[in-house]
């Protein structure tokens, strides 16, 4: 007997389309930056992905074309994703938080065509426009003029039909901040990316549901959103969208739109905290909250936790469209004690199906899931790199496929991952590795601390020695002594810091991330006490 089953193309216009077919009516909320609020559906988002498609057609763009977007998150970003898509073109989402230098090399170097952007990025763009070499269009995205994309979508056709191909094509542009020398792009594929959102609505990954309120603290030019933003169509989930990501408007969205999922970086959470604690700010019916971007410090972890919401660690890159793992509870989980079950949610988690994880030591040996063993941590899968865009120097994998995260990891015996540190920001101190990730997260649970990085410094005899700078709280008053008590019993002794020294404020990268590379160039002479 001879049979087989249909196989056509992955492509994320099938999204949209099941979106606004089978969960029409479902909500799709825009807090805009002057403060108001505009409601739309999915169905309307659908339609507006058409116009869009059909204008960027008229403006001579073809397959393969790629449209830039300098914006947060709201209802017509998320319409340009799959109109921009849905003509055959590459949507390239660019981080405006990135120096000058920077967004004229990736535009550039993208080859972008169209260029839309938030009003508030104006003078940005302004100020770039002269080095901008490809862009042939500008659009302002909440701009109420001839220029504007509302007024551009609603002079074209909603009745544009979606260019049709291969699902190896590519749809999305995103480049990593985080490497030296000049960013490097990552080309999403259609088919990446249907497979990604589809690992991510697995219970032990974000959860979601038709009935989920996502509201994606991410920026939506952060990693893919994470996949939020194609995730959510797959199951009709309402989204709230924040073209800010201050501090009160978020809770406050929260509470009024009845969140149920978020995802964002600690910088975020801690934030949101803050003015929480000062203005009476709750979460909400909030359910499940997804932190990523760096690690977690267990604080707070424990503070989510105890707020009776469910914490899902993660781990990942742009370069890995971005989930690498995803914290999730193992069997025994009720039987587990709070202590325990925070022990198990500051690990960075499982892969979902699809992905493959190992170590290597320093001679590329394969290194044990035994739970102790430290190693350079690799990665494969559908939704991983191959080969960056534009560039020159081969595959970004191996010969079996396996990608190099530039992280230090352990791997557990039941599939669990911890991130120990990235490679270059861990602290080698007499021949022993110190994390400063585990260092850092430890003492932010410190009373009074803000933020805290460690990074190594010069020691005649031991090498290397952590140096722990720190940014205190507004009125806090913490001083070195509090903070080496309160690290005695969470750390090795040996870990313990040479020297805490206090600073006003720690410099982030455009992704919210503490910017290690400056820290390290800023203390590469430093002495320490004694030393």
């Amino acid at each position: 007997m001879i049979g087989a089953m249909q196989a056509p193309p992955l492509r994320v216009t099938d999204l949209i389309d099941h979106a606004a077919r089978e969960h029409g009516p479902r909500e799709i909320v825009t807090r805009w930056a002057d403060g108001t609020t505009s409601r739309s559906t999915w169905a309307e988002v659908a339609r507006d992905a058409r116009r869009f498609a059909a204008a960027l057609v008229d403006l001579g763009l073809a397959r393969g074309d790629r449209v830039a977007t300098l914006a947060m998150n709201h209802g017509h970003h998320l319409a340009a994703w799959y109109g921009a898509a849905g003509m055959g073109g590459v949507l390239h989402t660019v981080n405006p938080r990135l120096f000058h230098e920077q967004l004229a090399y990736i535009i550039n170097h993208a080859g972008d065509r169209v260029l839309l952007y938030d009003a508030m990025f104006a003078p940005i763009v302004e100020k770039l426009k002269p080095e901008l070499t490809t862009v042939e269009h500008f659009i302002v995205f909440d701009g109420s003029g001839e220029d504007g994309f509302r007024a551009l979508i609603d002079r074209s056709d909603d009745g544009f039909e979606w260019v049709t191909g291969s699902e190896r094509d590519p749809c999305g542009l995103c480049y990593t901040s985080g490497t030296t020398g000049h960013p490097k792009g990552v080309l999403y594929e259609h088919r990446s990316n249907i497979i990604h959102a589809l690992a991510s609505l697995q219970p032990d990954v974000f959860d979601l549901s038709t009935r989920s309120v996502f509201l994606p603290v991410v920026p939506m030019f952060h990693a893919n959103a994470w996949g939020v933003p194609y995730a959510a169509a797959m199951v009709g989930a309402k989204l709230v969208l924040s073209c800010t990501n201050e501090a009160d408007v978020l809770w406050r969205l929260f509470r009024d739109e009845g969140v149920t999922h978020s995802a964002g970086v600690p910088t975020v959470w801690l934030a949101m905290f803050a003015d929480m604690d000062a203005n009476g700010g709750d979460y909400g019916r909030l359910r499940r909250a997804v932190i990523g971007g760096s690690a977690a410090p267990r604080a707070m972890i424990e503070r989510l936790m105890r707020a009776g919401i469910e914490v899902a660690h993660a781990w990942g890159m742009t370069e890995t469209s971005p989930i690498g793992t995803i914290g999730s509870r193992p069997g025994d989980w009720d039987d587990l004690s709070f202590d325990r079950q925070v022990d198990v949610v500051v690990k960075q988690g499982r892969v979902p199906y699809g992905a493959e994880l190992r170590t290597l030591d320093d001679d590329d040996r394969v290194l044990p899931r035994d739970g102790v063993t430290s190693g350079r941590l690799q990665i494969r899968g559908p939704w991983i790199i191959e080969t960056y865009f534009g560039d020159d120097g081969g595959p970004a994998i191996d010969a079996d496929g396996w990608f190099d995260t530039g992280d230090v990891a352990i791997l557990h015996p039941d599939g669990v991952m911890q991130i120990t540190d990235r490679a270059k920001d861990v602290i080698k101190s007499g021949g022993e590795w110190i994390s400063s990730i585990e260092l850092e997260n430890a003492a932010v649970g410190c009373a009074g601390v803000a933020e805290a990085a460690a990074v190594g410094v010069h020691h005649p005899k031991w090498d290397e020695r952590p140096l722990l700078l720190v940014v205190r709280k507004p009125g806090s008053t913490v001083c070195e002594a509090d903070i080496l008590a309160y690290l005695s019993d969470k750390v090795a002794k040996w870990w313990l810091p040479d020297e805490i020294k206090f600073v006003a404020e720690l410099p982030h990268t455009a992704t919210g991330k503490i910017l290690k590379r400056a820290l390290r160039d800023e203390y590469r002479d430093y002495r320490l006490p004694g030393a």
